[in-house]
């Protein structure tokens, strides 16, 4: 059943829309979910792939129970090249295999200060869709918290970046 009329359901629309994405959008198009170990410290499900982070292949053919890092994230062929995941050519050389992102899980982070902003916006957003207070202890990072003086649907975080909840 369709709930919004301004979306369309029309695959030919959606594989459109997919296959012409430009990067910014084809950067969350990439996501992986995070293991069970990282969603539990940082409340959230899933994060953009980047090149640094520590990926364990789950599906497919090229499936292995070690963790390795990413290489490198090929946004125009929707891949990313992990370290080891490669074959051997005729004349001897090496080249890497893309793995499409929804076929790994991240079991490490490489975290800088955006990327931590990001995990503290997506971890508030969740506490707060879930009908939980939004304090300085059920954010693990900084501590996110709502403003006092103004509206209790700004979450404020210790940056100094607002965001609408």
């Amino acid at each position: 059943m369709k709930f919004n009329k301004h979306v369309s359901s029309s695959r030919r629309k959606a594989r459109r829309r997919y296959f012409n994405a430009p990067s910014h959008i084809r950067r969350r198009l990439m996501s992986a979910p995070l293991s069970k170990e990282l969603r539990a410290k940082y409340k959230v499900r899933s994060m953009p792939i980047r090149k640094g982070d520590e990926v364990q292949i789950v599906r497919g053919e090229r499936k292995d129970t070690t963790s390795a890092k990413v290489v490198r994230v090929y946004r125009k062929k929707f891949v990313i090249h992990i370290e080891r995941v490669q074959c051997r050519k005729s004349n001897g050389a090496y080249v890497p295999i893309g793995i499409h992102p929804s076929n790994v899980v991240i079991h490490k982070l490489k975290l800088d200060k955006d990327r931590r902003n990001l995990l503290e916006r997506k971890a508030a957003g969740k506490l707060a869709e879930n009908g939980a207070r939004v304090t300085r202890a059920s954010c693990t990072l900084s501590g996110a918290y709502i403003r006092p003086l103004m509206s209790p649907f700004l979450i404020n975080f210790p940056s100094g970046n607002i965001m609408e909840g």
